[in-house]
């Protein structure tokens, strides 16, 4: 007769899931010698348990299919709540088999105890303790179907003794079921006149937008509207797109930012950009998105549309009357091209130092056409935001919504177990990287040929810019680095540091040319200023402040070595 463990690991592998990420514990011997008895999951054994979530999380990201980890009781399991918290702001399917202490001593204080339903509550859409065999294989059921239908995270609470208790039960197949929403007629018919009275239209597109790109198109050009898009819609909008004008938000291009303040109208779709700055003032709103509840989150809507991006604009474009000023859009365009020349001419060798946006440009250049490029939060996600090019083939992932650093090696892990054959790049920062550094012997004990990035400008480079523009002398964000190349060797992973811009076309092609994982360490400008699109009155203080406070510190030495790297950016 199976155990309760064995019926989750049976139902699993019968409704696709691939593999679980994790760590092994006493309290989880159930299920990981169910895995093993099973052989149709693979373990894939992580180093630190939020790697593992973090793994699960990009993994759902890439494939939109429900990913999975575990986690053994107390610490074990509450390592994974990072992870988890980025699954759950990112909207993918993310099932947590959390362990828990013997049934018989919860709530006596026990060795490792925690109270997992009350810890994962806030990052899930789905928390349950398992306390008594006979709620299962029912509460899997349920936990699996609201991380599928709610595109979020299911955690399964489930004590040791529960899960190697038997049970009379078949293995279920639990899949997502496919829908299609569109707003009401009357939705549709007043957003409709709205954007057929408007003069100037700009479209503001997310991640929402993905598998809608020939409507995204069709909308933008009957309405000649200029298209911005936000971080986690950059994918899915630019590549192949003549009305795209850039990014906005805190790492966006300064043409985006102009393109939605200039706007009478704007249409948003499938975006919940979280800065309230960046959207125009007096202009009429109209917010497409797939949750209701996300309508006006982020600024006031006048037209809210609850409907999938793609069916919505199916439904609106017979409404819409072709627009035949181009003014707007061709203004845009050439403000577009204008950003796009400055932004590519700091993208440069130097004779002085790397500046990170060379790097870039060439890790762009090198890359494979269908590579999963995963940048670390930091001044990695600024750079991957304005140097990396998509085409409707590559994917870009990373913690865009929860923001933590350490994402991208971790992240890699899934994206690389997950799809073997293509090109994963790790785009990590110093800070990020040591944060999780022990996930590059995952890397070779799972072969996992990850191609990771390091840039490498021995400091908290964004907290600095950070401190920076608020007008604080940098306190506390020294890095004192080794040579990542050398640890890299010495964890059988090919290693290559180069500390000078002329070596570093050869390196990136040899980091790319090697069959297996490689770490390429890249000496990076420290000062090196992530520039915004529009600089605030408070900011410009700030910046002022910071000099004044960083000469008296004794310390004006840095503004000499900030003034250097950053003048060509001014002028």
């Amino acid at each position: 007769m199976p155990t309760v463990a064995r019926n989750i690991v049976d139902t699993l592998a019968a409704s696709g899931v691939k593999r679980v990420y994790g760590l092994p514990g006493d309290s989880l011997n159930g299920f990981t010698d169910a895995l093993r008895e099973c052989g149709a999951l693979d373990w894939v054994q992580v180093r630190h348990e939020e790697a593992a979530a973090f793994a699960a999380s990009a993994e759902a990201g890439i494939t939109g299919e429900l990913a999975v980890c575990a986690g053994s009781c107390g610490p074990g399991n509450l390592h994974l709540i990072n992870g988890l918290f980025d699954a759950q702001r990112s909207r993918v399917p993310v099932l947590a088999i959390a362990a828990h202490i013997p049934s018989d001593e919860i709530g006596s204080g026990y060795f490792q105890e925690t109270h997992p339903t009350e810890l994962f509550r806030e990052c899930s859409v789905y928390v349950e303790h398992v306390a008594d065999p006979a709620q299962m294989p029912r509460l899997l059921r349920i936990a699996m179907r609201e991380a599928l239908e709610k595109r979020g995270v299911a955690v399964l609470v489930l004590p040791g003794d529960i899960g190697l208790t038997d049970i009379r039960a078949e293995p279920e197949v639990i899949r997502s079921q496919p829908s299609r929403v569109i707003p009401a007629q009357s939705q549709l018919d007043a957003a409709a006149e709205a954007l057929n009275a408007a003069r100037k239209v700009t479209i503001l597109a997310g991640a929402g937008t993905r598998g809608a790109h020939a409507q995204l198109l069709a909308i933008a050009e009957r309405l000649q509207a200029p298209t911005v898009h936000a971080m986690r819609g950059k994918e899915f909008v630019e590549y192949d797109n003549p009305f795209d004008v850039g990014m906005t938000g805190l790492l966006g291009f300064s043409s985006g930012y102009h393109a939605l303040k200039s706007c009478d109208t704007l249409l948003m779709l499938g975006t919940d950009l979280p800065y309230q700055q960046f959207y125009p003032e007096d202009a009429t709103v109209i917010q497409v998105d797939v949750r209701g509840e996300q309508v006006g989150r982020r600024t006031r809507v006048d037209i809210g549309l609850v409907g999938t991006v793609k069916d919505t604009i199916e439904a609106l474009l017979p409404r819409l009357s072709p627009h035949a000023d181009d003014s707007h859009l061709t203004s845009l365009l050439k403000h577009y091209r204008r950003t796009r020349k400055d932004l590519d001419e700091l993208a440069t060798p130097s004779p002085r130092t790397i500046h990170p946006q060379y790097l870039t440009r060439l890790i762009d250049e090198g890359a494979a056409e269908d590579a999963v490029f995963i940048p670390d939060v930091g001044s990695p996600v600024t750079w991957a935001a304005r140097y990396l090019t998509m085409n409707g083939r590559r994917r870009l992932l990373g913690s865009f919504t929860h923001g933590s650093m350490a994402n991208a090696l971790a992240q890699s892990i899934g994206v690389q177990a997950n799809q073997p054959d293509r090109q994963v790049v790790a785009l990590a920062g110093d800070g990020g990287l040591t944060m999780l550094l022990g996930e590059l012997i995952t890397l070779t004990q799972n072969q996992l040929p990850v191609k990771t990035v390091v840039y490498n400008n021995s400091s908290y480079n964004f907290v600095e810019l950070e401190m920076k523009a608020a007008g604080f002398v940098n306190f506390g964000t020294e890095l004192v680095n080794p040579d990542f190349s050398k640890i890299a060797e010495a964890m059988g992973i090919k290693g290559i540091r180069v500390e000078k811009s002329e070596q570093l076309p050869a390196a990136v092609q040899e980091f790319f040319a090697h069959d297996g994982p490689a770490l390429l360490d890249v000496v990076t400008e420290r000062q090196e200023l992530s520039m915004p699109p529009t600089i605030t009155a408070a900011q410009a203080s700030g910046f002022a402040l910071y000099a004044i406070r960083t000469v008296l510190s004794g310390r004006g030495d840095e503004l000499v070595d900030l003034a250097r790297t950053n003048l060509r950016q001014l002028f």
